[in-house]
């Protein structure tokens, strides 16, 4: 049995896109903590710059991953600074909750234009990167329960994440002989990060006529083991399945949710 090695992604260059905070700034930390070199892409460039002076190695971008033009330049930079891009982490994404009644088309559109055509754009300037390399590379994108699991009052989110592990699959299938591997991650709710105490609760409760106290307590209910999705819980997974550990797995939509979501 081969031995693992660690830090598993010593030297491996990755874009991480959505980075500049929250999630996307903890996978950042923990790529650079597992030895990769970080490209830090984010619309919010002064976020994103903060994010890679704590990397001991990373660089920022601006990013706008609906703009195929921005992937690109963003993959380049990687080459550009590094030599190379071996990983991507697809992690840009934002959530609209509506009743389906107060939703309107551009709010929809632009859950779904971030969220799937988004990582569509970002894989496919990956890819073209990848094949120039001569193949082999892999494409995580971090998706959610709501890609397994229809969500009430929440049309827009869990169609465009239905929609990324349709993209998951049939890259993989596409992709699967030039051993490029492409895996989506679906965490349960972030209860304790930023976007839920900053926004989802007081969406949700605005949207169930209720308060932000029972939100949390609806949604803790939820799941077996007691408690909300943690940025580790993530982290553990990405790097996972960044890593040569799951060289035999691809098209794979990994549920990380203390059990609310069991079925594949």
């Amino acid at each position: 049995m081969k031995q693992r090695e660690f830090p598993r992604l010593k030297d491996k260059v990755v874009l991480i896109t959505g980075a500049a905070q929250g999630l996307g700034e903890a996978l950042a930390i923990r790529l650079s903590e597992e030895g990769a070199k970080v490209v830090v892409g984010d619309m919010n460039v002064e976020g994103a710059k903060n994010v890679a002076a704590q990397l001991a190695e990373g660089v920022a971008t601006p990013l706008n991953v609906c703009d195929y033009d921005s992937c690109v330049a963003a993959v380049q930079l990687a080459v550009d600074t590094y030599g190379r891009l071996d990983y991507v982490v697809a992690n840009a994404g934002v959530v609209r909750s509506d009743a389906i009644e107060d939703m309107t088309y551009e709010e929809f559109s632009f859950v779904v234009n971030i969220n799937l055509n988004g990582y569509f754009n970002t894989a496919k300037a990956a890819v073209a990167q990848f094949r120039k390399q001569g193949g082999g590379g892999v494409i995580v994108q971090i998706n959610s329960k709501s890609g397994k699991k229809g969500s009430a009052k929440n049309c827009a989110y869990a169609a465009s994440k239905f929609g990324g592990i349709g993209l998951t699959e049939s890259l993989a299938l596409e992709l699967a002989q030039e051993n490029i591997r492409v895996n989506s991650i679906c965490p349960g709710n972030l209860l304790d990060s930023p976007l839920w105490v900053n926004s989802l609760y007081e969406q949700y409760a605005r949207n169930q006529g209720t308060t932000k106290e029972k939100i949390r307590e609806k949604y803790i209910n939820q799941v077996p083991m007691r408690r909300g999705c943690q940025y580790d819980d993530i982290a553990n997974v990405m790097v996972f399945l960044l890593s040569d550990e799951s060289s035999y797995m691809t098209g794979q939509a990994i549920n990380v949710t203390g059990g609310q979501q069991m079925q594949p």
